[in-house]
């Protein structure tokens, strides 16, 4: 009769075993996800506006009708996705075009 007992208390003690397990792991998955939006804000936030090379104040500028933003120590010329588009449909049959209109990859 025992040995009856055992196999229950030992099999409960696994599924609770197993619960907490499941419980934890969605805990770690939900604190990864909170980590990477919050790593995403904050890159945002201290890159907005400065250069990413040297670190300068970027300058507005407008080029051909698309507003950019400009390196002044010319390491570069930034566009947002906005203005990347704009200059995609101007020029669709160019390999920039190409490029921003080509078929996405799954990852």
């Amino acid at each position: 009769m025992e040995d009856a007992k055992d196999r229950l208390g030992k099999r409960l003690k696994e599924k609770e075993k197993g619960e907490e397990d499941r419980y934890f792991a969605a805990k770690e998955r939900e604190a990864i996800q909170r980590m990477k939006v919050r790593k995403a804000r904050d890159v945002v936030k201290e890159a907005l506006g400065h250069c990413p090379r040297c670190g300068a104040s970027l300058k507005p500028i407008t080029v051909h009708g698309v507003a950019v933003l400009q390196c002044p120590v010319d390491c570069g010329t930034w566009l947002d996705k906005g203005a990347l588009q704009v200059v995609a449909q101007r020029e669709h049959d160019s390999w920039l075009g190409r490029l921003f209109y080509s078929p996405k990859l799954e990852e």
